[in-house]
């Protein structure tokens, strides 16, 4: 991999992703946005004031549904433009001239809503019935009745909607286009450092020298702007603290899991459980990298080290299609056929560049195939990240051919389960077609230290963290950066206990990552691995029969509340059961690494 990131307008083109799949000029681009327009107008002129019948109702969302749909496209292509590259100054203007624009429409349409929450439930049931199409929005609709506002309270909200999202774009402005990271040097040598830098490479260096200059380096940087972000993200948790009161919600947190059909039992349980019985294996698991790599301490600076550093096949972008064409193809042949697409049609972002968004993510604008950003290392572990990212794609690619744009998309607590799914898919076909105990021990510890490590560790410990965030908001409070990262430090030390040394610096992770600026996203990440975790087992029990099943579930989008979705893959989340299963299996991967360590040592 190298260290020098180039400009974006270097990188090879045909390794980029083809933003023609949405449109294929700037013309058709603005023809769009000029058409969403014109059709917010009309929906505005035909039918505000007149939502009082069923039929009523139903026409007016039919010509919703056009228009969210030529939102969603021109939104996504605005957004994806300035991902790629945050100091395109072109990009940049286009995506502010568009918020703006979709503020102004949100503004106009808010009355749909308002109008239709205000009649009697007698007469949304009669529209639910005279259309399917449009039965899952309205009853979504009746749910949220007790929430809502003043009609003209709803469309100035709509209205100040780009500024509502201001937090999170200053915070990626400050993160990817301001911090310079410069360089960092050890016995003389000088190296590059980054965010994209790194997170996709020096956080894995072998050099215990190297590593821990590195990430004293970051953190030096991320210090000298944590007062900045801790005020934007005062901004964000406040914002989210107003709207919840304003909607009658006792707390940040029940507002925020409204959305998500989700109540506090489960969010609380997935935190509660991981933070008590995962943290023992992985204690473990950390003691080992400690005993592998020789190292006097283990501090937080080394857990992303990897059990056999030496060992991890180098992969190119052609052959790790290869691997994941083969290790998804137990998911039928529609699904090896979009796996192609997507490399054949440029569906993938690959290269690493200046002012591209860190790590990785896929975007699935209704009305156009997805598009997935990655930043690749040519190392084999990227073959779990992409499977992972093509987990979202074929749900989405899916879940679009039979649903509308209403019912397309599930709940958040859902959204990751299909994506970590195929992670263990792929480890299930690496290990089936290998006798080497070396690769076996490869597969089982990049599950712990990506898959698991990342979802039910990292963003876990992000929950664990957020929580104590929003209580302290609820209770009227503020925070600042010392409290922040006051409360980062005790939520990575009740985890680590004495295992890992939180070393200074560690605090900071909070600056890190924008999941903060979305919600109650971290906790959904072990949520969705809780519920792939079973239905794979599922699999390797039943075969076949059980992934036919699992396709059936992504086809049906978000016409199924997260527990309906779950029961219908086979797993009851309503009991703690899956969850303590889940751990009990990470628990015994880790232990196989043991045993496998031992063997080969011996």
């Amino acid at each position: 991999m190298s260290t020098q990131l180039l400009e974006r307008k270097d990188v090879d083109e045909r390794l980029t992703w083809d933003l023609s799949g949405i449109f294929k000029t700037e013309k058709e681009y603005e023809e769009a946005v000029e058409e969403a327009q014109k059709l917010a107008k009309e929906l505005e002129e035909k039918f505000k004031g007149k939502l009082k019948t069923p039929q009523m109702i139903n026409s007016c969302l039919d010509s919703l549904k056009k228009l969210v749909q030529l939102m969603n496209l021109a939104g996504s292509y605005a957004y994806l433009a300035v991902s790629v590259d945050q100091a395109n100054t072109e990009n940049l203007q286009r995506r502010a001239k568009f918020s703006n624009i979709a503020s102004d429409i949100e503004s106009r349409i808010s009355f749909i809503e308002s109008e239709i929450i205000k009649l009697d439930e007698e007469i949304i049931n009669q529209a639910i019935e005279e259309s399917k199409e449009n039965a899952n929005y309205l009853r979504k609709i009746i749910r949220k009745k007790k929430h809502a506002l003043h009609p003209e309270v709803e469309k100035a909200l709509s209205a100040l909607s780009s500024v509502l999202e201001a937090p999170y774009h200053i915070y990626n402005m400050a993160k990817l286009a301001d911090m310079d990271f410069g360089t960092f040097r050890v016995d003389g040598k000088e190296y590059p450092l980054s965010f994209a830098l790194f997170e996709g490479k020096w956080e894995y260096e072998n050099d215990t020298k190297i590593r821990r200059a590195a990430f004293e380096a970051f953190s030096k940087k991320l210090r000298e702007y944590q007062h900045t972000i801790a005020a934007v993200y005062q901004v964000q948790v406040q914002k989210e603290k107003t709207i919840a009161t304003l909607r009658k919600f006792d707390s940040v947190i029940d507002s925020l899991l409204f959305p998500q059909e989700i109540d506090r039992e489960l969010y609380d349980r997935q935190i509660d459980l991981i933070m008590e019985h995962l943290a023992p294996h992985m204690r473990k698991f950390a003691k080992l990298l400690q005993k592998i790599h020789g190292l006097d301490e283990m501090t937080f600076a080394d857990l992303k080290l990897e059990v056999d550093p030496a060992f991890e096949p180098e992969i190119t972008i052609e052959e790790a299609k290869k691997y994941i064409e083969e290790g998804l193809s137990v998911l039928g042949e529609d699904y090896r056929e979009m796996i192609r697409r997507a490399f054949e049609e440029r569906w993938i972002d690959f290269p690493q560049n200046k002012g591209k968004s860190t790590g990785a993510f896929c975007s699935t604008p209704y009305g156009a195939h997805p598009f997935i950003l990655i930043n690749w290392t040519d190392r084999m572990r990227e073959v779990f990240v992409l499977s992972h990212e093509l987990g979202h794609a074929g749900h989405f690619y899916l879940a679009h051919q039979y649903q509308n744009i209403f019912d397309s998309r599930p709940s958040l607590y859902f959204i990751e389960a299909p994506s970590t799914m195929n992670e263990l898919l792929m480890a299930n076909y690496l290990m089936k077609n290998t006798q080497d105990k070396r690769m076996r021990r490869w597969v089982l510890s990049t599950l712990i230290s990506r898959t698991y490590y990342h979802n039910f560790v990292t963003h876990l410990l992000e929950a664990a963290y957020q929580r104590e965030v929003y209580r302290i908001i609820d209770k009227g409070g503020s925070v600042q950066a010392p409290t922040l990262n006051k409360i980062k430090k005790e939520v990575l030390e009740k985890f680590w206990g004495d295992a890992v040394k939180i070393n200074e610096g560690a605090e900071l992770t909070w600056m890190r990552q924008p999941h903060y600026y979305m919600g109650l996203y971290p906790y959904t990440y072990s949520a969705g691995l809780t519920i792939a975790t079973q239905v794979n087992k599922r699999f390797l029990e039943e075969g076949q029969k059980a992934l036919e099943n699992w396709k059936e579930v992504l086809k049906v989008g978000g016409t199924k509340t997260p527990v309906e979705l779950a029961k219908m893959a086979g797993v009851d989340i309503t009991t703690e059961r899956p969850l303590l299963d889940t751990i009990g299996y990470i628990g015994s991967i880790i232990d196989e690494i043991i045993k496998l360590t031992d063997e080969l040592q011996k």
